[in-house]
């Protein structure tokens, strides 16, 4: 599995006030592209608010009306951005969010707290 954001190696914040390095801003854009899509945000809803917090494909395809194929590349993609995990089960595959990373991209797009204003 590739993770491309890790927890203990979180990038340079895009709304920290400081300009981030390429590296990092490629790294934060490649996770916000699997996630900028309205399918894959789906994907993500329905695989954490699953009892287990975990789905196979199978469990997925009918929520979204989306052929198993097209279930299973956005999965791919989701597995590759480090935003969800696969783990698989005799031929079957489950998938789980990875909280690292959901912690990690909202901490990245959380604004520092403001100073307050002088009079």
């Amino acid at each position: 599995m590739v993770r491309v954001i890790a927890e203990s190696e979180t990038p340079a914040s895009p709304v920290s006030g400081e300009p981030i390095p390429q590296a990092d801003a490629e790294r934060i854009a490649s996770v916000l592209k699997a996630l900028a899509d309205p399918n894959r945000l789906q994907l993500i809803s329905l695989i954490q608010s699953s009892d287990s917090h975990e789905a196979c494909v199978a469990e997925l395809t009918e929520p979204l009306g989306l052929s198993q194929p097209t279930v299973s590349h956005h999965l791919r993609i989701l597995v590759e951005a480090g935003v969800v995990e696969r783990e698989k089960r005799g031929v079957w595959a489950y998938f789980r969010i990875v909280p690292e990373t959901m912690r990690t991209v909202a901490t990245l797009l959380t604004p520092p707290r403001r100073r307050p204003r002088r009079r």
